[in-house]
Formats: structure tokens, C-alpha cells, sequence
């Protein structure tokens, strides 16, 4: 187990683990290191179930998403696929398209978290695993963690699972469409001086940055954190300045009305940390 992985919780599925190593912090961890953690069907119905979980769970603040092992993940599997390969019976269009729809579906239930998502990026995320990096709302990159967009390198789309929407969003139309057009590897170096993640740590430390970076959102309101992630998505969407101060507009009124707000104020004023009650 490396060092800077919490004990896991054995029940969390074979390919998942899951584990909350403070109050609202859950931590879920890719574990097939044998293979980079790369995609095969069992490690994408863990995946799946592990958000539906934390979708579901009132008291969740913070999700940090990392890899098992010297990886993050190695996109989809191509020694386990986790469907038949092309050329063999019962494949069809439409079994093709279950899955990948399958597959992409964990990039939009990434962003539709109501909790903030953290990728503690331990390793090389390429292919799929570059594209639940994107999903995350922060990125922290261990010093060895390299990514690229591996479509394209295996005869097919560099713009799949939503990366094509999610990179120039982050580092521009121009890089974005440097590397879906190559699929080169980015260093961690690289990655941080475009902007492609928010920090650089050294190797070993990266899920603990990533559990700081949790600590400082938890102690803000529930409600705040949760308008302010859907909001600043939000705004990726939004056609103009006015309809984006329409949108803020409304969510500030709206949580200037919980009982959170008002301990938040209450509790700077009396120099305390504050006790949230999600209302």
C-alpha cells in the first residue's frame, strides 16, 4: 500500500476503493495497479457506483479521485477490454455504443457532483484517465504524473469522453488542439506552466496536498461550495457577461437565506471555527 493512501474500505468493490480519512472526505481510488489502473468493465461499474455513492451521501463535502500504485490511469484497457474486440461475434453499433456511452457517462457524473472533485493525479493519466483528470474541478500533479490524449494513437478520435469540450476550456483552443492532434505525453512541468493542473508536489505527497486543498474547502458552508462548483461550471455555458451576473444574481440571494451563512458571519466575528448544519 503506498504511503500516502489512507486504509481502504475492503467492501468499496473489487476495482474501487473507497475511504473517508476526515469527516466529508471521501477518497476514491482506482485499484487495479497491476495495470495502471486502466479501464476494463468490472473498474468502470466500481467507478460508477463509487459517484452514485457519493452523489448520494448528504454529508459528503469533497471527492478526491486517485490510483492505486505508480498510475492514475491508463485509459481503456486493450489487454482486458470490457467488451468483445472488433472482428468477433455478437459485436455490433449498438453494443459499441452502450459502452461508450458507458464509459463517457463518468465525465459528466464527475461534474455533476455537488461536491467539489479533487484528482490526486499519482501517475500517467492518458486516454480515459486524462479525461476524468479534466472532469475534476482541481488537479494536483505528482512530480512523475505525465498525461495525454491517447485516442488518437490507436487509430481513432482524439476528441472522445469529453476531452475535446474540457482541454481548451483549460489551456486554450490552441494548445487543445496541438495535443488531440498528437497525443504526446505532457510532464508534470509542462502541465502546471499551461495550466493544465493547478499544482505540482513531489512524488509521494499528492494525495496529501490533495487532502489540504479538501481541508480549506470544508471549511467554507456547504451551500456556498456547492453554488459556487455548479455556478462556475455554469458559467463555461453561459452566451454572455449579463446572463452570467443574472446567474450569480440569483444563487447569491438565494444562499444568503441559509442558516450556514449567517453561523459562517457569526462565527468570524467571534473568532471560532464555525458549525455548519447543512440548512
Amino acid at each position: 500500500m503506498p504511503a500516502d493512501r489512507p486504509a481502504a474500505d475492503p467492501g468499496a468493490g473489487r476495482t474501487v476503493r473507497v475511504d473517508e480519512p476526515s469527516p466529508g472526505v471521501r477518497v476514491i481510488t482506482l485499484d487495479r495497479p497491476q495495470r495502471l489502473n486502466a479501464m476494463s468493465g468490472e473498474l468502470i461499474a466500481d467507478l460508477h457506483q463509487a459517484l452514485d455513492d457519493a452523489a448520494a451521501d448528504e454529508a459528503g463535502r469533497v471527492v478526491v479521485i486517485t490510483g492505486a500504485g505508480r498510475g492514475f490511469c491508463a485509459g481503456l484497457d486493450l489487454k482486458e477490454p470490457p467488451t468483445h474486440r472488433p472482428g468477433t461475434p455478437n459485436v455490433s453499433p449498438q453494443s459499441r455504443m452502450h459502452l461508450q456511452q458507458r464509459i463517457a457517462a463518468l465525465v459528466p457524473k464527475l461534474r455533476n457532483l455537488r461536491q467539489p472533485v479533487i484528482a490526486a493525479v499519482n501517475g500517467p493519466a492518458s486516454g480515459g484517465g486524462f479525461a476524468l483528470a479534466l472532469a475534476a474541478d482541481i488537479r494536483v500533479a505528482a512530480a512523475s504524473a505525465t498525461f495525454n490524449a491517447a485516442f488518437v494513437r490507436i487509430g481513432l478520435s482524439g476528441c472522445d469522453i469529453g476531452v475535446s469540450w474540457l482541454l481548451p476550456r483549460l489551456i486554450g483552443a490552441g494548445r487543445s488542439h496541438e495535443l488531440l492532434l498528437t497525443g504526446r505525453l505532457v510532464d508534470a512541468a509542462e502541465a502546471g506552466r499551461v495550466g493544465l493542473v493547478n499544482r505540482v508536489v513531489p512524488d509521494g505527497e499528492v494525495l496529501a496536498a490533495a487532502l489540504a486543498t479538501a481541508a480549506e474547502i470544508t471549511a467554507n458552508s456547504p451551500m456556498g461550495v456547492w453554488m459556487t462548483k455548479e455556478v462556475a461550471w455554469s458559467q463555461l455555458e453561459v452566451g454572455s457577461l449579463q446572463a452570467g451576473i443574472d446567474l450569480e444574481n440569483r444563487t447569491q440571494i438565494m444562499t444568503t437565506f441559509t442558516r450556514d451563512h449567517r453561523e459562517q458571519i457569526t462565527a468570524f466575528l467571534e473568532k471560532r471555527p464555525p458549525r455548519y448544519t447543512g440548512e
